[in-house]
C-alpha cells in the first residue's frame, strides 16, 4: 500500500462560522482571518494505492459551478486535483474507486464535470470507478433539511447515481471493519447524517482521514465545533470519543481542511486532549 496527499485547491470561509460559539479572540489564535473575518482552509484529498485498486477519498469543490457561486468562498491558488494527481504519477481514469466521506459541496464537487461546452450535460470524472456513500447518508443529501440544503447541490449528487457508478457501504456499527483491505470506516452523526471517516491500517500506524469530525488542529478542544454541524452536541460526544481512541491508540489524523498541516497527532492533559506533533504525511512513508 501507498498514500499520497492530493492538493485540490484553497478557499476561504468565515471564521466564526468554522468555530461556532468560540470567541474569535481564541479562535484566531490557531486559524487567523483577513478583514472580513474570512480564513483559509484546504481541500487535501487522500489517494492509496493499493495493488490493483486506487482509492482517492473526497474530491474536493471541483469548477463546473457558476462565477457567482465560486465567489462567495474565494477560491485561490493554482493546484487543481487533476494536476496533483498528475504529479503523483496517475490520472483520473486510473482511479477505481471514490471514497465521498459526505456530500457537502467542498467534499464532492470534483466528481462530476460538463461534459460539453454547452454546459448541459454533466459526467463523472472519474469515469472508470465505483463512487462510495451510504444510504442513510445518500437519502439524508437527496432530501435535504433546510439547514444544508445550500451545502448538497444536485449537480454533484445526481450525476452519480444517474452514472450507475454509485455504491453504498452498510452502516451496522460504529466503526465497520475491513470495508476494504486495511481500511475501516468511523460513522459520526453531529456534522451530518452518516458522515464516513476512513481509518486506513498503514505500515503499523492507524492513518485516519478526519473529514469534518476534524477540520484542522484548532478544532481539536472539544467546544470548538463548527456552526455547520447540524448537530452539534452530538458532535461534541463523538469527538471526545475518537479523540480519546486517538490518543490512546496514537493516530495519525490527516487533516482535509487544515492549511497548513497535513498531519498531527494528539495527547492526553489535564486540560484534555491537545495537540502532540504536527507532520507531513511523506515523513511516515
Amino acid at each position: 500500500m501507498k498514500l499520497y496527499s492530493i492538493n485540490t485547491g484553497y478557499f476561504k470561509l468565515d471564521g466564526g462560522a468554522m468555530f461556532g460559539v468560540v470567541p474569535k479572540s481564541l479562535w484566531e489564535r490557531t486559524n487567523p482571518s483577513d478583514s472580513n473575518n474570512m480564513c483559509n482552509w484546504a481541500m487535501r484529498s487522500l489517494l492509496i494505492e493499493d495493488g490493483n485498486r486506487l482509492i482517492l477519498i473526497d474530491t474536493g469543490i471541483g469548477n463546473k459551478q457558476t462565477a457567482k457561486f465560486f465567489s462567495y468562498y474565494f477560491l485561490h491558488g493554482d493546484v487543481t486535483l487533476e494536476n496533483s494527481l498528475k504529479e503523483c504519477g496517475f490520472s483520473k481514469d486510473d482511479i477505481t474507486d471514490v471514497f465521498l466521506t459526505h456530500l457537502h459541496f467542498d467534499h464532492c464537487g470534483g466528481s462530476i464535470e460538463w461534459a460539453n461546452t454547452e454546459k448541459t450535460i454533466l459526467q463523472p470524472v472519474f469515469r472508470n470507478a465505483k463512487f462510495w456513500s451510504n444510504e442513510n447518508h445518500w437519502n439524508w443529501a437527496t432530501s435535504p433539511n433546510n439547514r444544508e440544503k445550500a451545502s448538497f447541490l444536485s449537480n454533484n449528487i445526481k450525476p452519480i447515481k444517474e452514472s450507475g457508478q454509485l455504491n453504498f457501504i452498510s452502516r451496522t456499527d460504529r466503526i465497520v471493519k475491513n470495508v476494504f483491505n486495511n481500511i475501516d470506516v468511523f460513522f459520526a452523526d453531529g456534522h451530518t447524517e452518516s458522515q464516513m471517516i476512513p481509518m486506513i491500517n498503514f505500515n503499523g500506524n492507524k492513518i485516519v482521514f478526519m473529514a469534518d469530525l476534524l477540520p484542522s488542529t484548532g478544532h481539536i478542544p472539544l467546544p470548538y465545533v463548527m456552526g455547520y454541524d447540524t448537530r452539534p452536541l452530538l458532535t461534541l460526544d463523538e469527538k471526545q470519543l475518537f479523540l480519546e481512541l486517538a490518543a490512546d491508540n496514537n493516530y495519525i489524523l490527516f487533516l482535509e481542511h487544515d492549511p497548513i498541516n497535513e498531519c498531527c497527532t494528539v495527547k492526553k492533559t489535564e486540560k484534555g486532549i491537545r495537540l502532540d506533533k504536527c507532520f507531513n504525511l511523506k515523513d511516515i512513508l
